[in-house]
């Protein structure tokens, strides 16, 4: 992250991340796992005979949730209406998916396309590639040829 241009909302963005989806989750394991262990499992004799240690109640728990969690993620994902309409909400939200957006889309693959579509007008009309049209596409093979060399757009200057 380059020091002088901290955007404190990406800073908040990023806080945001890396606090719910890897620190509170494991806390919230750990959390559950323990919890129920000493407040439930050692107070009731028939579960402290199936599970005499903490260990063998990770094990355990681990092995039925970890399954378990895949299916309910797998069927969130694929077969609920709720992660189709997440995706919806974020698309309306979202400026990108209705306009280009910056970088080599708005640079280099938009206009490529543009010329594209000139260029094939010009040849069903059975007319010459003018000096400007042949410049044009020149500039995008040139832009087209730092893309595919790594370099990123818009070009620094």
């Amino acid at each position: 992250m380059n020091v002088k241009k901290v955007n404190p909302f990406r800073v908040w963005y990023y806080l945001r991340q890396g606090y719910s989806m890897y620190l509170v989750f494991v806390i919230a394991v750990a959390n559950m796992m323990v919890t129920t262990y000493y407040l439930a499992v050692q107070n009731i004799p028939t579960l402290k005979n199936i599970f005499p240690g903490f260990t063998e109640w990770i094990i355990v728990v681990m092995a039925i949730a970890v399954p378990l969690s895949i299916s309910m993620g797998y069927w969130h994902v694929k077969r609920s209406r709720a992660q189709r309409s997440q995706i919806e909400v974020e698309t309306e939200i979202n400026p990108y998916f209705y306009r280009l957006p910056p970088g080599f889309w708005k640079e280099v693959f938009a206009p490529l396309y543009v010329e594209l579509l000139r260029t094939n007008v010009k040849i069903l009309q059975n007319e010459k590639l003018s000096e400007e049209d042949i410049k044009r596409i020149k500039e995008i093979e040139r832009k087209l040829d730092l893309l595919i060399k790594g370099h990123s757009f818009p070009e620094k200057k």
